[in-house]
Formats: structure tokens, C-alpha cells, sequence
């Protein structure tokens, strides 16, 4: 069983294309795109807007499907969303009537129907102490500041144990102290839970401080994949200690290079 593990990969992303049907005709947002993942890494995926690493993503959680081409986990093709892959969003989708430990316990029952109500609530509890929340638990969405509802959206995701954590720009909407703040946590709650993560971002910093490998995509139409980056910083990561190491600087200056010299945005979008 162990050989079979290691010959295929954990998270495959084989030849995918996307291609939309509009009154113009076909238009294809990805085009021939390939990508392994590691299980427990962590990857970052950075783009211009309308370069597809939404749609990528999404193929990843099983909410739209490859026009061509196949992506797979574990070795089986993903064909619908499932418990084993969750989605962070920018806007965290908490239900705003619903307290923070409700909304969490509502994922852990529809995902744990058959343990019992003292088990589903001690995962809750668990959850919301993970991202420092406990006192937390009984406010509604609208009563906790950004930050605060993006740790319960991570708590949320993380309740049920999902082999595959996708976060679509988690921080992008949260001030820099706060996202700072958020970025050393889902550090820390990854390297103890170590789930596969999939990270949009549009912050060079944040991907180079989080992610073992940076993914840079083309713009679009028929956006692929240009380059793919390995992030060479030990772990556990100390912010300050990287911003120090010239190597930072480098793959700072080749991702920027990358982004707005060889793929500079030359529309308005």
C-alpha cells in the first residue's frame, strides 16, 4: 500500500483546461494546466486578476469541473465537493444569525451526523480554543470584528479534518496588523493539524512567508501555469529573521519580475 502512496500523487492536477461557451464563442480561462501537491504541503498561487486561480481552485474543491483534462486526489478523479476538501473565502460566508459556535457546529453535524451531541460540541470547543476564540463562541457574526470572523471561517474549515484546506485570499479584506497576526496563526494551526493547503494570494510577502512553493500563473485567457517557485526558509519561520536573509529579496525580486515585467497586466481588468 505504501508503494502505491508514493507512486501516485497525493493532489494531481493532469492537462486541465477551462473553457467557458459565450456569444463570442469558446474562451478558455485555463489552458493546459499541471500540478502535483504533496500531502501537508503548503502552496501558494498568485496571478493577476482573471489569470483563473479561482477557477483552478475551484476544480480543486469540486465546484466547477475541467474542460479537459482531469484532477484527482488521491488518485481518484474529483467529481463534486466532499467534507475532505473546505473552502476558506475573503468573505468569510458565516451565517450572521447563527453564534460562532454555532456556525461551526452546524458544519461538524452535517459532516458527523451520527456522534453524539456531547462529542460534536467538544470538536466546537476545540475548534474555536484553536484559534484563540473560546470567549468567543456565543457572538454573532456582526458582534466580531474581520479578523475574528476569519478565525472562526478557519475553525469552521478545520472542525471536520479535511485532507485538503483551499483558501481563496483569506486576508485580503483584513487590516496589516491583523492579517500579520492571522498569517502566524494559520502557520502555527497548519504545522499542528499539517493539511494539505491551497492559498490564493495577491501578496508576494504573505506567499513567501507561509507557502513551501510559490505558483505563479500567466495572465489570461488560456492562463497555465509559468513557473512554479520553491521557498527554501526552514520551519518553524520567525518573520523577521526571513526579511533579514538576502535570499528573501531575491525570490521577492523574481516573483515581482515575474508578475510585472514578464506578465505585466496590459488591460484594465
Amino acid at each position: 500500500m505504501n508503494t502505491a502512496q508514493r507512486i501516485e500523487p497525493f493532489l494531481s492536477i493532469e492537462n486541465v483546461s477551462k473553457i467557458y461557451p459565450t456569444r463570442k464563442g469558446p474562451f478558455t480561462v485555463l489552458e493546459g494546466v499541471n500540478l502535483t501537491v504533496d500531502e501537508g504541503e503548503f502552496i501558494c498561487v498568485i496571478g493577476h486578476s482573471g489569470c483563473g486561480k479561482s477557477t483552478l481552485l475551484n476544480m480543486v474543491s469540486g465546484f466547477a469541473f475541467p474542460t479537459h483534462g482531469e484532477v484527482k486526489l488521491e488518485g481518484k478523479p474529483i467529481t463534486k465537493p466532499g467534507p475532505d476538501r473546505m473552502v476558506v473565502f475573503q468573505n468569510y460566508a458565516l451565517l450572521p444569525w447563527r453564534t460562532a459556535f454555532e456556525n461551526i457546529y452546524l458544519a461538524v453535524h452535517a459532516v458527523h451526523p451520527n456522534k453524539s451531541q456531547a462529542e460534536k460540541r467538544a470538536i466546537v470547543r476545540d475548534s474555536i480554543a484553536m484559534v484563540g476564540l473560546s470567549e468567543a463562541a456565543d457572538k454573532k457574526p456582526p458582534q466580531m470584528s474581520g479578523g475574528m470572523r476569519q478565525r472562526v471561517s478557519i475553525a469552521r474549515a478545520l472542525s471536520i479534518r479535511p485532507k485538503v484546506l483551499i483558501l481563496d485570499e483569506p486576508f485580503g479584506a483584513l487590516d496589516a496588523i491583523t492579517k500579520e497576526e492571522l498569517q502566524e496563526e494559520l502557520l502555527k494551526i497548519w504545522s499542528d493539524n499539517r493539511c494539505t493547503v491551497l492559498m490564493i494570494t495577491h501578496d508576494i510577502d504573505e506567499a513567501l512567508f507561509l507557502s513551501d512553493k510559490l505558483v505563479m500563473m500567466t495572465n489570461g485567457p488560456a492562463a497555465k501555469i509559468g513557473e512554479v517557485m520553491e521557498i527554501p526558509f526552514p520551519r518553524p519561520r520567525d518573520r523577521v529573521q526571513i526579511m533579514e536573509d538576502p535570499e528573501y529579496y531575491k525570490l521577492r525580486n523574481h516573483a515581482l519580475d515575474f508578475l510585472y515585467h514578464r506578465f505585466a497586466h496590459d488591460d484594465v481588468g
